[in-house]
């Protein structure tokens, strides 16, 4: 798997190299560009970010702080594998301050906001009609974080980008698992953003808590964790094709 990056992923230019190589390791896992497992060497993380090791050694350094990665003595960071009860956790809490930042993001919504929304729940319906689960995730990731963003509350998007640490690498991992349930079943974004349009804050939120749940249920259903025994693997798991021979740290 050879790193690289692109200048089109280069939206931290004008900060210091540690804060660069920091934040695009962090924006990587949160975008789950990383799988459960996937080892992040010093060396090739430089060479991904072209710095020198230092700044990919502080920021591997900081994500472990944040539990994002585990640290090996030799340096190398695997990104973890969460156990059940860990994605329950996690999960339980998203269920709580998703919707939050939903409710207080519905008042301040604009027109213009609303017409990005749409747009990328058309793109969403576009990704999963044409099989790309990967475009799927990137623009699931897009519609919610828009919508956070609206809430005008750092504290709580930091919370939430910070459980999406842990999310992305699950997500992506069981992105063929996600593409697979039904249309309707998938996700709740239509009836969310309908809710929104009508400025039902409790309404919106709701879709959002109920959508995690259903995600939640299907991925305890389907997916190994960390701990599971062998006979509660799925034949299933793990064959989905990994088309990642180049991967860009943005």
């Amino acid at each position: 798997m050879t790193m690289t990056m692109t200048p089109e992923a280069l939206p931290f230019a004008d900060l210091p190299l540690e804060e660069q190589a920091y934040r695009r390791l962090r924006q990587a896992l949160v975008a789950g560009v990383f799988a459960p497992g996937d080892k992040l060497s010093i060396r090739r993380i430089a060479e991904a970010l072209g710095t020198s090791p230092m700044p990919a050694r502080t920021a591997l350094r900081r994500l472990a702080i944040e539990q994002a990665v585990d640290v090996l003595p030799s340096g190398t960071a695997i990104v973890p594998r969460l156990t059940r009860p860990a994605f329950l956790e996690l999960s339980t809490i998203r269920a709580t301050l998703e919707p939050l930042a939903t409710r207080l993001a519905a008042p301040r919504l604009d027109a213009a906001t609303l017409r990005t929304l749409e747009g990328l729940l058309a793109e969403h319906d576009a990704a999963r009609a044409a099989g790309k689960p990967e475009q799927l995730l990137r623009v699931d990731r897009e519609f919610l974080f828009t919508l956070y963003r609206q809430a005008d509350a750092p504290m709580l998007l930091g919370m939430i980008e910070a459980l999406w640490l842990r999310r992305g690498p699950l997500f992506w991992e069981a992105r063929w698992v996600l593409m697979s349930q039904p249309g309707d079943k998938a996700h709740r974004h239509g009836p969310l953003l309908e809710a929104l349009r009508k400025g039902d804050a409790a309404v919106a939120a709701r879709e959002l808590e109920a959508e995690i749940n259903d995600a939640t249920r299907v991925l305890l259903r389907e997916m190994r964790f960390q701990g599971d025994p062998p006979a509660n693997i799925l034949p299933s798991l793990g064959k989905a094709p990994r088309a990642r021979a180049k991967l860009t740290l943005g």
